[in-house]
């Protein structure tokens, strides 16, 4: 008998059968399809070249493996540049010219894609490339050049975080003469100029510099201030330099190295033993997700080079073999999605050889091919692949140091959240942050672990030459001499306040003080002249007791200024001996008069009514009682009452307001005594229109702008007095106005203060402040010290430097506060007192709130009188006969009735 197969082999049968048919579909779908032609243009004997192509031919073997119902295939024919630009472009005409390539990947320096990018926009072809970075390649002006990389100038913004996140004021950066090394500089300098730091000094070395060359630029940098350096060059050559600097000990704790991703990237091509010389570095890169994708194409990338080339000693990958991979699947995507098919190349007429560039054809698919590119998106191996405007856009950027043989991350810079310390797509993208704090530990050069402070005193650096008027008076603030060997002694409060400035800033800026005078040395021309000098060049700043005034400011630039602003008035002071019939009245003010006043009107009112119906003291006719409440109020001022009080609410209330009338008594003793024994400092002159209308002589400082002052002030020009010092000053004084004198004097604030340090027990300040702007260092107009040294004079100012330096020249304020504080009122006001006020007026609003709900319990039944005769108005009549009557139920009177019938 005949077996029937089992139905476990039929299936088995069936899945056979149907995976044989698909399989012979999909390699007659693959035989089938259109083939595209791809130059690829790469230098093929370098390991960034071989690792390009390699990834390359991986990633279209895996693309159309995985999709193979694809109708186009990329068939990449290989051209070598050799390194060279002629022999780059000379590759790139041939397979447009020849070989009509519909697209073009490579090459791989910028110097031979700025040739390429032009034929490709000449014949509308593609050219793509992953590895040419240079900013100065734009698709802007060439349409047809894809960028399948990070242009340099994408890092330019993490670098400047950096260096504004650890406050360097100054940075040099390093860089090969080549298209790839000047293309990033444009770009640094607006992102450092964003950060308020500048570039002092570009160090360019040329790209077939002899170690020679390199050593004599960077002992050149040795003898500048500035120790924080930005490296933007090729890692082979960035090698060589460090060697070098390391040789020159420029690998120090005072130093600052930064590198760009290029040299980055590149950690394992460096040889171990320069990696050890860049001990400290920090370095930029671009963060690369890490994804299975990732790891699967590592291992068979590795796979591939061990198969091809046993002997390979380096097949790391980098970052610019995954830009490949992406690159070849962005464009076989873009050539389906285009429908690349039967593309040709449509050209022009011409008797000319085959090399004439006037002959290169036109691609008929370009248009389509290079906008599917620009609108092609996809999860890349080395992240989001999209481009915008030709170019790939910026991921998150890493931030490295170099420790070892290898490089930390210290954390990570993005577009959204400025430095952070670990990524986490998750953040608030409103926070921006620049704080070093999210920086981790890092070891700087040296193996120190604080972070340098990016400048030195510079050995050989031009020094400022530095203004200083030369005056006769008020030495404190500016003293010039000459020494016996006519050297230069400068000193005062405005220089020690410059030399704190300078040395707050984060630089270093050498300087010397020249004395503005006449060749005698006796006398210097104005301060106007002076800033004229700085603004002509014949100085590079300008420091004294210079005041910020506007038509000085046309010519020259300020700094913030460091001392108090305004111009006052100082008088004499006078001891007041003089008293009054009505002196008794001063301790208390009108306000405490007025509440005190009605407080005992209110008291003795409020016992007339707690006592009027139960005891006798407080009734009578309508004048006695009237005359009884003012009596009692106010003669418990000096507890001389003699009247007797019987409710305990009365009681009460007299608690409280003897304990107020003892403390209102008390003060007023206290203040009253004061008042007669103490000598009042008074102001001779507190108004400026005193001064005019009794035509007072005044003073001034010689030379100051005070006098321009003055004199808007409609006061006559004879009238004004100069004087040189703070002893001239306090003789004019003691002249007096109609002896030839003064009776008032009008200068800056910072003067005045130092007059009064010397004289406060004779003179004061009075009267209003006129506006000014205090005292300022002067630089010219645009100078880049300004603003720097703006901030450092904001950090000495609130330090305790600058009260340090006030105290040792301009003296302790602290011991004339008697004098200054001696013309206010010694009056005691209502605001002291309206406690103890609150408190009585609660304790007898409640003391009559009571009274009056027992009283109008006890009479409950008038109110309740049912009679419809008895209107509101009757009530209250009666209720106020009942007040007036007495009580005859109170103790009080019981006690009296008793009293009387014993008697009787």
């Amino acid at each position: 008998m005949e077996k029937k197969p089992s139905s476990l082999a039929i299936s088995y049968l069936l899945t056979f059968t149907q995976f044989f048919s698909i399989f012979t579909i999909n390699r007659a779908s693959a035989q089938t399809a259109i083939p595209i032609k791809v130059g690829v243009v790469l230098d093929m004997d370098s390991y960034r070249g071989q690792m390009g192509l390699n990834c390359i031919s991986i990633a279209l073997s895996d693309f159309y493996a995985t999709n193979e119902y694809f109708k186009t295939r990329l068939v990449l024919i290989e051209r070598d540049s050799k390194k060279d630009v002629v022999a780059a472009a000379a590759a790139a005409l041939d397979l447009l010219k020849n070989v009509e390539v519909q697209a073009i990947i490579g090459p791989l320096s910028s110097g031979q894609a700025y040739f390429i990018m032009n034929l490709g926009d000449k014949a509308q072809v593609p050219i793509i490339t992953f590895s040419a970075t240079s900013p100065s390649l734009s698709s802007i002006r060439n349409p047809y050049f894809i960028r399948a990389a990070l242009t340099d100038s994408s890092q330019v913004q993490a670098i400047s975080a950096v260096i504004q996140a650890f406050g360097w004021r100054e940075v040099v950066p390093i860089y090969v003469e080549n298209e790839f090394g000047e293309g990033i500089i444009p770009f640094l300098t607006d992102a450092l100029q964003e950060v308020n730091a500048r570039i002092p000094y570009r160090s360019v070395i040329p790209s077939l510099a002899t170690d020679d060359q390199i050593v004599a630029e960077l002992c050149k940098l040795m003898t500048m201030q500035t120790r924080v350096f930005v490296v933007h060059m090729l890692s082979k050559f960035g090698a060589r330099l460090f060697t070098i600097a390391k040789q020159l000990g420029m690998m120090t704790e005072e130093y600052v190295w930064i590198i760009t991703s290029e040299m980055t990237y590149e950690f394992n091509l460096i040889d171990p033993s320069v990696l050890e010389s860049m001990l400290g570095v920090i370095g930029v890169k671009p963060h690369i997700p890490k994804t299975e994708e990732l790891d699967n194409f590592t291992i068979q990338y590795k796979k591939k080079i061990q198969l091809n080339n046993p002997t390979a000693f380096n097949q790391d990958l980098d970052i610019f073999g995954l830009w490949a991979y992406d690159s070849a699947v962005a464009l076989a995507l873009a050539v389906e999605k285009a429908r690349v098919g039967n593309a040709t190349f449509l050209k022009a007429n011409s008797s000319r050889k085959s090399t004439d560039l006037e002959g290169l054809g036109v691609s008929s698919a370009g248009t389509e091919l290079i906008q599917a590119l620009s609108s092609t998106t996809f999860k890349g191996l080395a992240g989001n692949f999209q481009l915008v405007d030709g170019q790939l856009q910026s991921p998150p950027y890493q931030i490295v140091n170099l420790v070892g043989p290898g490089a930390r991350v210290v954390g990570y810079w993005t577009k959204e959240n400025g430095i952070i310390r670990e990524l986490n797509f998750h953040a608030n993208r409103s926070t921006h942050s620049t704080s070093k704090s999210n920086i981790g530990s890092i070891i700087w050069p040296g193996d120190k672990i604080s972070p340098p402070k990016g400048w030195v005193v510079s050995t050989k650096g031009k020094k400022l030459r530095i203004g200083v008027p030369v005056k006769q008076g008020f030495s404190e603030f500016l003293h010039v001499a000459w020494s016996p060997e006519n050297l230069t002694e400068v000193e005062g409060y405005c220089i020690d306040v410059f030399d704190a400035v300078m040395k707050a800033l984060p630089y270093g800026v050498p300087y010397e003080y020249i004395p503005f005078a006449t060749p005698d040395h006796k006398s210097a021309g104005s301060y106007n002249d002076l800033a004229y000098e700085v603004y002509l060049g014949n100085f590079d700043a300008a420091v004294g007791d210079i005041t910020i005034v506007a038509n000085r400011s046309q010519y020259v630039d300020f700094t913030l200024p460091y001392t108090e602003s305004g111009v006052s008035m100082v008088v004499p002071i006078k001891y007041d001996k003089s008293k009054n019939a009505w002196v008794f009245l001063k301790p208390l003010t009108i306000e405490l008069w007025l509440a005190s006043l009605c407080s005992f009107i209110f008291i003795g009112s409020l016992i007339w009514i707690l006592e009027h119906r139960i005891n006798e003291d407080f009734r009578g006719p309508p004048w006695h009682q009237v005359g009884m409440i003012f009596w009692f109020a106010f003669s418990t001022m000096v507890f001389a009452h003699k009247e007797r009080v019987t409710s305990n609410l009365a009681r009460f209330v007299l608690i409280i307001w003897f304990f107020v009338v003892l403390i209102l008594t008390q003060s007023y003793t206290a203040s009253l005594t004061s008042t007669l024994t103490v000598q009042t400092l008074q102001p001779t002159i507190t108004d400026v229109n005193e001064l005019i209308r009794n035509n007072e002589n005044i003073g001034y400082q010689n030379g100051s702008f005070v006098f321009g002052l003055l004199k808007s002030m409609n006061l006559h020009e004879s009238r004004i007095l100069a004087y040189n010092s703070t002893e001239e000053l306090d003789e004019l004084f003691s002249k007096g106005s109609r002896n030839g004198g003064i009776a008032a004097a009008f200068d800056e604030i910072p003067y005045m203060k130092l007059f009064l340090a010397k004289y406060c027990s004779k003179y004061t300040m009075v009267g209003p402040t006129y506006k000014t702007d205090g005292f300022g260092f002067i630089f010219p107009i645009g100078s880049s010290l300004v603003p720097d040294i703006s901030r450092a004079i904001l950090n000495v100012s609130e330090s305790k430097k600058m009260m340090e330096i006030e105290r040792a020249w301009l003296g302790d304020e602290t011991k004339c506060s008697d004098s200054i504080n001696s013309f206010s009122s010694n009056s005691l006001g209502l605001e002291s007192f309206w406690g103890l006020f609150l408190m009585v007026g609660i304790a007898a609003g409640s003391a009559f709130i009571i009274y009056v709900i027992k009283f109008l319990y006890q009479n409950r039944r008038v109110i309740q009188q049912p009679d419809p005769e008895s209107t509101i108005s009757r009530k209250i009549i009666e209720l106020l006969r009942r007040f007036n009557d007495k009580d005859f139920s109170s103790h009080t009177f019981k006690n009296m009735t008793m009293d009387t019938d014993g008697r009787t």
